[in-house]
């Protein structure tokens, strides 16, 4: 049977990549819709090769343009994204969006008891304990992890349960500044930031990774994903980013996942766990690889780890505003706006400045410290 895909975040790289997966099997999958933030041309470009799929873009000037481009209904806005996911035609949800932006779709897609293959982590990171509420609630809804690591404990623990896992062991690039002395962190540049070592993505996650807050949301994201304390999520640099983590059992056993640093795979495994179709892609030589290096990661140098850790074990709405305030400062950087190193002081200071709200944690509490965190940022600029 077909899989009607929604696809949320289609003209970024796991929107890309996603697509390339559809084609190699038009058999088993169909575009049902696709939306994007603002990039008018691949939203045409996608259109064109798919002229049955619905379109939707959260910038509203870019969905009148959209619009007269194509000919064809433009849904805009928040709005608009809602209205796919909840489409009835529509039986998988693929959320790639950046950002916070993605939250709000996923609670919907689980309120309409859709499958959901998760690539926005902040869904997790902002709301975890508001989302796994709702998929109580909604058993027939159910979320499989895209992101390379997440994807590979998922693998691992094929439907273990948590009382059987010591540490989940989170792998990290360490990104173009693992080896970087502390001292000249202070020198860094955009251009040294975006130049990752190994994979090739957004400005946005391209920046997190080389400070680290990229394994910081990914921690937070695997306390919810998983049902694990922080204590036993650890997270271990590997430079070759061929093994995507691992999950050490009570029994001694240590489980990992390899796989080429292809975002091809864990998008199709996400989109037909337990089945597993063939994929055009490089496959891993291991003769030519030789040997796989794993180091401690310095915490001291990357403070933003330091700090996710921190907002994950606190609760309530720290995570969103540590997750906010980075959104804000990230972008602020890729402008030039601001140092590297702006980065984790300006996160610390947000988490220091916006108090935390008492009570029952609600998804309007959460949208409120977010945009608490996003203005008291904007401030520090």
């Amino acid at each position: 049977m077909s899989k009607a895909i929604c696809l949320l975040g289609a003209t970024g790289s796991i929107g890309c990549s996603a697509l390339d997966v559809i084609k190699q099997h038009k058999e088993r999958f169909s575009l049902h819709s696709a939306a994007a933030h603002s990039n008018v041309q691949k939203m045409a470009d996608i259109s064109k090769e798919y002229p049955n799929a619905k379109l939707a873009l959260f910038d509203k000037d870019c969905a009148l343009e959209l619009q007269k481009l194509t000919g064809k209904k433009v849904l805009a806005g928040m709005e608009g994204l809602l209205e796919l996911v909840s489409d009835s035609a529509c039986n998988l949800v693929l959320n790639g969006l950046i950002g916070s932006v993605g939250c709000e779709p996923t609670l919907k897609a689980i309120e309409c008891g859709k499958k959901i293959a998760l690539a926005n982590k902040e869904t997790l990171v902002m709301a975890g304990a508001i989302i796994k509420e709702a998929l109580k609630k909604n058993p027939a809804s159910q979320i499989t992890p895209v992101d390379s690591e997440h994807n590979a404990i998922f693998q691992c623990l094929a439907g273990r349960g948590a009382e059987e896992v010591e540490t989940l062991l989170i792998t990290a690039s360490g990104g173009p500044f693992r080896e970087l002395p502390a001292e000249k962190f202070s020198q860094i540049t955009l251009k040294d930031a975006l130049n990752h070592p190994v994979w090739s993505m957004g400005k946005k996650i391209t920046i997190d990774s080389a400070s680290m807050m990229n394994k910081g949301l990914e921690v937070i994201e695997a306390h919810f994903l998983f049902a694990l304390p922080y204590e036993q999520i650890k997270v271990v640099v590997h430079p070759q980013s061929m093994v995507h983590s691992l999950v050490q059992f009570r029994d001694g056993n240590l489980m990992a996942q390899l796989g080429a640093p292809d975002m091809r795979i864990p998008i199709l495994c996400a989109m037909t766990f337990p089945e597993r179709l063939p994929l055009q892609t490089p496959r891993l030589n291991l003769p030519e690889i030789q040997s796989l290096t794993f180091f401690e990661p310095d915490l001291k140098k990357f403070p933003c780890l330091a700090l996710a850790y921190e907002a994950g074990r606190a609760g309530g709405t720290r995570a969103a505003v540590l997750n906010a305030a980075n959104e804000v400062l990230v972008n602020a950087f890729i402008q030039e706006k601001i140092s590297f190193l702006s980065i984790p002081r300006g996160i610390e200071h947000c988490l220091e400045k916006i108090p935390e709200q008492g009570g029952e944690l609600t998804l309007e509490k959460i949208l409120l410290a977010d945009s608490s965190a996003r203005e008291e940022a904007k401030c520090l600029i």
